[in-house]
């Protein structure tokens, strides 16, 4: 995947049209570590060098500079040689392109984003220090209920497992994050929302460092207690205020960490609750990196990183990503690079797994130092019936309020009847606006397909006199789209059928759509894997690491919504307090929440065991007791949910966790072919001495002390062995044995099969076999589970012969 010795033969294509850079940085490194007055003047001719032709070539840079981002690795010192490299760089750039220069990183780790021509940026790459420059790119947003039902999912496991305690909720000590600080990385905020009061709220932490930036409308408070905003103030449509004028950085942030309000919450009367966030008392720190058109730039997301680090932050949360393709993820993603840093300085990143699925191989954030989140269903629905002529009713998916009466009086068309003369039969029954006729469609409600041409079909349909429409789409039928004041509901694929057979089949036929009401459905399985939730396996050559981490709530979550007075709303001139929203975006703050509380209980606790207490407690059981499902109804498998479903209260109380130390992810990517050289560069804190070992490779990734297991290239009667240490945060002392679930075609042995722990003995090591009995076309899933009569340390394991 990665190989930071690299030249400038290859070039590979990315979204957005651009091209990576990669640069060769070893043998310079080596020269800069020897002697750094050499760096310095070695780095003053180059950029004399590049910066001339620059100037010759000034017209035409004009017009083809980019955005560039100069990646200069960890910042090892105040004084050493890569703090000279970077400000001897920044220093020449200034001097001719002063302008040009957007942000600079030198808080946390090194580096610069600036606009550069293809030929600059290549130039620029040969310097000493530089691990890479690559092209900025715009990351997408990954867009109550769902704590009350992750309490009650906790305590139906309790009850349910004879061997955790069954005290009530109201015999938990559960801490409520009170002086952890969480940085919401993101569209901004709405400070005043009455869910970021700080009524009786203590001082702010001493240890903050950050700044509140001053802004239109904006102030901070004992809730919000630090804001920061990237635009270019040059940029046309720029906003010079951390301000979220979007929503997604409100609604995140109120997930993570909002606090009660006890007046109670809704969206237009649905959902209806006392909102909270998963750690009501935390501290929030805003970086809004997207900007008035929506785009969320690669170098103000780093920039942000080494702001929130330098900041105090002790959890980062960042419902963003990037889909990247090609090799060398780290090098090239600001939201990997900024976490590795964030994760040396002792700082947790939560960010969201993507919305690409149900594809396999689409998950993002594929390195171990970020907890990846993926998303999940709650027990509520957003029902919106649909009543046929003959009294039949289907239900609906969507959100809207219509006014239309509760019988079914209004005539119903399928598009295909209602097409043109000249109109194509698919484009008909897609409703492609100007295929249907008017006098066909008006006061009708339409049966619309949704194949042809996604989008806004109501609008033209409205505007020939059609009063509501049936959308047959199977995403729309599940996540709760919002429709206004329209009639429109939609339905899958198998309801869109029946409704047409009725259709054809009655002389006169006949519906009405019915306002949306929320539903909770005790009986109906909860969580269930979201269809549009990315899934493993990992791509990029990182097949022996399961990716997602662990899943979360993330389709119909209501939280909190900047009072935008949009058009668009159902009620416009009413805009709502809450909204509802649907996303990994939307998962990932739930997971945020969790840590922040874990580091509140457990304030000198790494990122690495708090990632461990979370996924080791999780549950692979539904409020049913039965496994967890996709939505096509099959098993959800690590690839699906990584460890699980998140549990509230386990994650306090682990009793024993898998310890992950920056030397375990400097030998990842030794693993992952990066040269010991370039490793120097990258981190921050490592011996003079590091060296990759000769026998570095992808397999070896599975032998990272991590908390799930991902073993690939294992053929029939084969056999592969792999090591993990686990540390005692419980009693001092106490007996492990454990359980191993495996397939048929799979046997897995587990040596030593008990752990005792002493006062002396805190660490203890085994190692796990997999041999594989017959050969096995799919990947093979199942866990091994420590226990000692009061905890359950589960984790999961992924096989595969590829």
């Amino acid at each position: 995947m990665v190989n930071l010795e690299l030249d400038f033969r290859r070039e590979v294509p990315v979204t957005c049209h651009f091209t990576v850079i990669f640069v060769r940085v070893s043998r310079i490194w080596q020269c800069a570590a020897a002697d750094s007055s050499q760096s310095e003047g070695s780095s003053f001719l180059l950029l004399v060098s590049f910066l001339g032709e620059a100037s010759i070539n000034r017209a035409e840079s004009k017009h083809d500079d980019k955005v560039y981002i100069v990646y200069m690795g960890g910042l090892r010192s105040r004084n050493g040689a890569g703090r000279s490299d970077h400000a001897q760089l920044l220093s020449e750039l200034m001097k001719r392109k002063k302008n040009h220069i957007l942000h600079t990183y030198n808080n946390s780790f090194l580096g610069f984003a600036a606009r550069l021509t293809d030929k600059e940026a290549k130039l620029l790459a040969k310097s000493p220090g530089v691990v890479s420059v690559f092209p900025d790119q715009v990351a997408q947003p990954q867009t109550t209920r769902s704590w009350d039902f992750l309490t009650s999912q906790n305590y139906a496991s309790k009850v349910r497992d004879s061997t955790t305690p069954t005290s009530s909720p109201s015999q938990v000590s559960w801490s409520t994050g009170s002086d952890t600080i969480i940085g919401i990385i993101d569209f901004g905020i709405w400070p005043k929302h009455p869910i970021f009061n700080d009524k009786y709220m203590s001082a702010i932490p001493s240890r903050w460092k950050g700044i509140c930036m001053p802004g239109e409308a904006f102030t901070c408070n004992r809730k919000v207690i630090g804001a920061r905003y990237y635009d270019n103030p040059e940029s046309p449509g720029s906003i010079t205020t951390p301000l979220d004028f979007e929503g997604h950085g409100t609604h995140v942030a109120s997930i993570a960490a909002g606090r009660h309000v006890w007046g109670g919450a809704s969206y237009y009367g649905l959902a209806q609750g006392i909102p909270r966030g998963g750690s009501p008392e935390s501290r929030i720190a805003a970086y809004r990196v997207c900007g008035a058109d929506g785009d969320c730039k690669g170098a103000a997301i780093l920039k942000a990183f080494d702001d929130a680090i330098a900041d105090g932050v002790d959890v980062i949360s960042i419902s963003l990503g990037f889909w990247l393709q090609g090799p060398d993820p780290f090098i090239r993603d600001p939201i990997a690079i900024g976490a590795f840093h964030a994760a040396e300085k002792g700082v947790v990143v939560v960010s969201s797994g993507g919305n690409g699925g149900p594809s396999p191989g689409t998950v993002e954030k594929v390195v171990p130092w970020i907890v990846t989140v993926a998303a999940t269903t709650i027990d509520r629905d957003f029902e919106s019936k649909i009543v046929l002529g003959q009294n039949t009713v289907f239900k609906g998916g969507g959100i809207n309020f219509s006014s239309l009466k509760k019988s079914a009086v209004y005539p119903l068309i399928d598009g295909c009847a209602a097409g043109t003369d000249h109109t194509d039969v698919a484009d008909a029954s897609d409703c492609v606006p100007g295929s249907l006729e008017d006098e066909k469609v008006k006061g009708k409600i339409v049966l619309c397909e949704n194949k042809v041409m996604k989008g806004k079909k109501f609008n033209k349909l409205k505007s020939q006199g059609a009063i509501g429409m049936i959308l047959v789409d199977d995403i729309h039928a599940q996540v709760p789209f919002k429709y206004g004041t329209n009639p429109i509901a939609a339905v899958n694929e198998e309801d869109g059928a029946r409704i047409r057979y009725y259709i054809h089949s009655t002389r006169n036929a006949s519906a009405t759509i019915l306002p949306t009401r929320s539903v909770i459905r005790s009986n109906k399985p909860a969580p269930v894997v979201v269809f549009f939730s990315s899934r493993g396996p990992p791509g990029f050559g990182v097949q022996n690491l399961i990716k997602p981490d662990i899943a979360a709530p993330g389709l119909g979550i209501l939280a909190a919504w900047p009072p935008l007075n949009d058009s668009s709303w159902a009620f416009p001139g009413k805009p709502p307090l809450f909204n509802i929203e649907s996303g990994t975006s939307q998962a990932c703050p739930h997971v945020s929440g969790l840590a922040a509380t874990i580091k509140s209980r457990h304030p000198t606790w790494t990122p690495d065991f708090i990632r461990s207490a979370i996924m080791t407690t999780a549950t692979v059981k539904n409020n049913l007791n039965a496994p967890i499902i996709t939505s096509t109804g099959a098993r959800a498998t690590p690839y699906d949910i990584g460890a699980g479903q998140i549990r509230l209260f386990s994650p306090l109380s682990p009793g024993l966790v898998y310890e992950t130390k920056t030397a375990d992810y400097l030998q990842f990517l030794c693993n992952m072919d990066y040269s010991a050289s370039a490793i120097k560069t990258i981190a921050s804190t490592i011996p003079n001495d590091f060296d990759c070992p000769s026998n570095s490779s992808l397999d070896l990734i599975s032998d990272m002390n991590y908390p799930s297991i991902a073993v690939s290239g294992l053929e029939a009667n084969g056999s592969r062995t792999v090591r993990r240490t686990v540390t005692n945060v419980g009693e001092a002392y106490s007996t492990f044995t454990v359980t191993v679930e495996a397939p048929n075609s799979m046997h897995v042995q587990v040596e030593p099969n008990i752990l005792r722990f002493t006062k002396t003995a805190k660490k203890l090591s085994f190692q796990v076999t997999f041999m594989l009995t017959t050969y096995s076309q799919d990947d093979l899933f199942g866990s091994i589970t420590w226990s000692n009569g009061k905890y359950k340390v589960r984790s999961p394991f992924a096989v595969s012969s590829a």
